[in-house]
């Protein structure tokens, strides 16, 4: 199974800012420690190109983020200090999708040791979220004519609601949404499906509606590429999370969606998203587990015919 990594392009935070960086070189480290991708099969992605990003962006906002000029209101948003690090930190990870959707077409699934990036939307970034990975793989595949339908399932806590926004219109992307209704954002964009859980909603609830949700999926027919935006943040330590999942639920939430894509033959592209527990060595165990589950799928699928 091929997985990718930008941890080495690190991002320099304040003192006490609440983004746990250094998770994904620990991450790294128990994949390779634990045999989870062989040798060979890490490998650092290329920098996404302009050309990429504007399948998706507005060419006015990456030429911000370029060149160091978004307004202090964007860059609060974004929640990062601007800096030459950040943008090549964001080019790599959105990268590291777009050859992790490459890769799982080939080998059924692949894995993008950061990505997740589902608040930015076409003219801006929030939320820890510069550019929008799982939008911009998704465009580069239909464009290379890779992918015809693409699903992209995401199951971190808070609503994807930049991946919303950039296929509201678009009906050769379904996206849907299992996330916190009370939690960021406040205002929530609309998916082609969401599953809004209360808070503490722990792990028999959560499984039961996203089992409704994937079969409603998978009554849609033909998915060529799927984008599993999976997430450690419904975890019940999470500082963020406000659900209640412990870590057996969330590796029964992995298998569940890996299987039935599995159970399909659609290949798919899994990224990490968030996950902000007090102990750094919670989020990483959880998103060892979804990597763990990811290995257990690797095999051939079926080739997509991108006619329609």
């Amino acid at each position: 199974m091929k997985c990718y990594y930008c941890d080495e392009f690190v991002l320099p935070l304040p003192d006490g800012h609440r983004f746990p960086m250094e998770k994904y070189a620990r991450l790294r480290h128990r994949v390779v420690a634990e045999g989870l991708a062989p040798a060979g099969s890490m490998e650092v992605p290329p920098a996404v190109s302009n050309e990429q990003l504007l399948l998706v962006h507005h060419a006015s906002y990456v030429r911000r983020v370029t060149t160091g000029t978004l307004e202090p209101d964007e860059v609060r948003r974004i929640g990062f200090p601007w800096t030459a690090a950040l943008v090549e930190r964001s080019r790599r990870s959105v990268g590291g999708t777009v050859a992790a959707c490459r890769a799982a077409l080939q080998d059924g699934v692949a894995v993008n040791l950061a990505g997740g990036t589902h608040h930015a939307g076409a003219d801006r970034g929030e939320g820890f979220c510069v550019f929008n990975d799982a939008a911009v793989a998704a465009r580069v595949m239909q464009v290379e004519g890779h992918a015809y339908q693409v699903a992209i399932i995401d199951c971190d806590v808070h609503q994807g609601n930049g991946t919303a926004q950039i296929f509201a219109e678009d009906r050769t992307v379904f996206t849907l949404s299992v996330h916190g209704a009370n939690n960021y954002p406040f205002h929530k964009a609309r998916s082609d499906r969401d599953v809004a859980l209360p808070d503490g909603t722990g792990d028999r609830e959560y499984l039961a509606r996203l089992a409704r949700a994937l079969d409603d999926l998978w009554e849609l027919g033909r998915i060529d590429l799927a984008v599993y935006v999976s997430g450690a943040d419904p975890f019940v330590h999470d500082r963020l999370g406000r659900l209640a999942l412990t870590r057996t639920g969330l590796a029964q939430r992995d298998v569940m969606v890996l299987g039935g894509l599995r159970e399909r033959g659609i290949p798919v592209a899994v990224v990490m998203a968030g996950g902000y527990a007090p102990n750094v060595d919670d989020t990483v165990g959880i998103h060892l587990e979804t990597v763990r589950a990811a290995a257990r799928m690797v095999g051939p699928v079926r080739l997509a015919s991108v006619s329609h």
